[in-house]
């Protein structure tokens, strides 16, 4: 779980500027790891990508990172309020 956790960290603070605004929480459920990444309303697009590319790319990079039965992870990215 800790490997998975620094990709996301990794990944995230590769495209954002604003790096120590950057707060995650990490709430387990069932049979999944809810991600939600807040971000500085500046960063949001930086690490979103065009038309969601880099978050797409996250997910599916977490995902082929998760071992087989493991709790599946879902990343959301949010807007700092």
């Amino acid at each position: 779980m800790e490997d998975i956790k620094n990709l996301i960290k990794f990944v995230v603070e590769t495209f954002a500027e604003k790096k120590d605004e950057i707060e995650y929480e990490f709430e387990e459920k069932d049979t999944v790891i809810e991600v939600t990444v807040k971000l500085d309303p500046s960063d949001m697009g930086k690490v979103i990508g065009k038309q969601g590319k880099i978050a797409k790319a996250l997910r599916t990079l977490v995902s082929a990172s998760t071992p087989r039965g493991a709790k599946r992870y879902a990343v959301e990215i949010k807007e700092k309020v």
